[in-house]
């Protein structure tokens, strides 16, 4: 039997008295699946994703990535956060090359072409040497995600990255992230609460309830749609009957009972 890539078995979370993931949440991820957890502000969604990251511990069961309990955060799993987590003394594209600190398999030259790269990517190659606090909160989001991106992690953890981006950039994020995963072999869990985002991105979507959090649904979106996923798809009749389908479950899910 082929061992799972990434694992839950029977988690758990609370914190004191407060049940954040009451029911036991079990479930595998696959080397370069894309997974996005949607479900009302709150939910718990992301204190599951931070314990993947190893900022959190479950209260009860293990987390395992290729059969070894997940520890504490280290560079196979990559974080950008909802908040903005730039470091303030580093200019924006030492930021950037900060990312690939533990890379020993590339150049100087290597991290530099991948630096750019990014930085040109997010749309801020021109503000390269500027200070964090000199350029606005969304830059400083697009900073996080660049320096993420071009750290190379197997599995990357995504906290609502695109909520402070414009919807042209917010866009091409989305269209440049879903071929990245693709084209590099990554595994991405990612959070939001947006349909339309967890649909056009997402080979799965797990629909959680209101917290405590319990799992209402595990939609297989690329058995529907497809892997491909063009800006055109929005449009399609497909899209639309999936995004209502998904919609309809999160309604459910926001007025469930405590």
């Amino acid at each position: 039997m082929t061992q799972p890539y990434l694992a839950f078995d029977g988690v758990t979370k609370r914190f004191g008295d407060l049940d954040v993931v009451a029911q036991p949440f079990e479930t595998t991820i696959a080397r370069n699946e894309f997974v996005v957890f949607l479900g009302p502000s709150g939910c718990g969604k992301t204190t599951l994703m931070r314990m993947i990251g190893g900022l959190d511990t479950p209260s009860t069961g293990t987390i395992r990535l290729e059969g070894a309990p997940v520890g504490g955060p280290d560079h196979r799993r990559g974080m950008v956060f909802q908040s903005y987590s730039s470091f303030p003394w580093l200019t924006v594209a030492e930021n950037v090359h900060f990312g690939m600190r533990y890379r020993r398999d590339l150049t100087e030259r290597q991290k530099l072409a991948r630096r750019d790269h990014y930085l040109e990517l997010v749309g801020l190659y021109e503000f390269s040497d500027a200070y964090p606090n000199k350029v606005s909160g969304g830059m400083r989001q697009r900073v996080a995600i660049a320096r993420t991106l071009a750290a190379g992690s197997d599995v990357m953890l995504m906290d609502e990255p695109f909520g402070a981006l414009d919807a042209q950039r917010r866009e091409r994020l989305q269209v440049e992230l879903r071929s990245i995963q693709r084209r590099d072999a990554k595994t991405i869990v990612f959070v939001t609460h947006d349909v339309e985002e967890a649909v056009f991105l997402a080979d799965r979507v797990i629909v959680f309830s209101k917290r405590p959090a319990r799992v209402m649904a595990d939609i297989d979106i690329t058995g529907r749609l497809g892997p491909d996923r063009p800006l055109e798809l929005r449009d399609s009749p497909e899209f639309f009957r999936l995004r209502s389908d998904v919609l309809k479950l999160l309604r459910e899910a926001a007025g469930d009972e405590e």
